[in-house]
């Protein structure tokens, strides 16, 4: 039987993990949680805590899978990288943000890609560097999504209001809850659309206030620690301006309106004014063709599965790094100073706890 570790330092690594554990427990394996720095208000009962280091000594994971860009080290088993976003999932497409994605650290024995492009890259640097291996196995967090089959319009009886999902970033530059608040209440308020709303957990504590304020018949306030995948199927059209879970919805095969957007394309209706939302909105429900065609070929480019069995895959590759691959690597680099820096890290991350 294997042992497997999730290290969870962000609110969103919850959802990118637990369809792992799924598949982790329908395989007769074991999971536990170590949180770093975010609340575990998320766990459930029939989730596994190990709440100090010496714990997940003596636990003795296979894997630690890892949603982010650093890891403690000294954790048995090999770590594992299945990152917090897909590839392109970065403000303004730049050569600066890409090649962040592509660092590499020295924490991770197997990276598991979710395209042909990110596997490509992976691939490369894995033959330059010599200490790591790659699998192109899909992102977990869309198995949920994708194996539901609720992809397409969603069905609407007669009368119904369409109904608007709206996330939003946080950082001041590109974050357009600012300007879009008093919009989206006239908007709820007009009885033409419904909203369900969640922002980021970093956004200005005031900007979230005024949100809550218009919760009502007409506007369903979420919590930034909820898992917002099961609600994403809820919505006909998402408003959005830099975040990258509009890259998420584009999987049900629906619009994206966005308000001033770092990552314009073809697969978005996107709008400089205020009074250009509603408009974008209507539009958007009537699936442009260009559109739609435009948001299907970003997805086939960000993912490469569409079958929902990416924890499948990236157990499997797992299983297959620990029996085959793992031994003609080369060592990791010493890292001292990074791994100085991690300890550190590690140290102010439970004290936040």
């Amino acid at each position: 039987m294997r042992r497997y570790l999730f290290f969870v330092n962000q609110p969103y690594s919850y959802s990118i993990l637990r369809p792992l554990q799924d598949e982790i427990r329908r395989r007769g394996d074991e999971a536990a949680w170590f949180v770093a720095g975010c609340s575990t208000a998320p766990l459930r009962p029939d989730e596994r805590r190990l709440k100090t280091v010496g714990e997940v000594m003596e636990y003795k994971a296979d894997a630690t899978f890892v949603p982010g860009d650093w890891v403690p080290y000294f954790f048995p088993g090999i770590k594992v990288e299945v990152f917090h976003g897909m590839a392109r999932n970065k403000r303004g497409h730049n050569s600066e943000d890409e090649s962040d994605h592509y660092r590499i650290r020295g924490w991770f024995d197997l990276y598991c890609t979710h395209a042909e492009k990110d596997t490509a890259k992976f691939s490369e640097l894995a033959r330059e560097h010599g200490h790591f291996a790659v699998a192109h196995t899909g992102w977990p967090k869309l198995d949920p999504l994708l194996s539901q089959g609720v992809a397409g319009k969603r069905p609407r009886e007669a009368g119904e209001l369409p109904v608007v999902f709206y996330a939003s970033t946080f950082s001041r530059s590109v974050t357009s809850a600012p300007d879009l608040v008093d919009k989206i209440g006239e908007l709820a308020a007009s009885g033409r659309w419904k909203f369900i709303v969640t922002l980021h957990p970093k956004m200005d504590p005031a900007v979230v206030e005024r949100y809550r304020g218009l919760a009502g018949e007409n506007l369903r306030f979420i919590e930034s620690d909820v898992d917002l995948l099961p609600v994403l199927p809820e919505a006909d059209v998402m408003l959005c301006d830099t975040s990258s879970i509009m890259f998420e919805f584009m999987f049900l095969d629906r619009p994206v309106v966005t308000f001033k957007t770092r990552m314009p394309g073809p697969y978005l209706i996107d709008v400089e004014r205020v009074d250009e939302v509603e408009p974008a909105l209507q539009r958007a429900l009537e699936y442009p063709q260009e559109l739609m065609d435009a948001t299907r070929a970003l997805c086939r480019d960000l993912h490469s599965y569409h079958d929902g069995q990416s924890s499948q895959r990236v157990l499997d590759a797992v299983e297959d790094f620990l029996v085959n691959r793992q031994a003609g690597l080369r060592k990791k680099p010493l890292n001292l100073l990074r791994k100085l820096k991690v300890r550190r890290r590690l140290r102010r991350e439970l004290r936040k706890m």
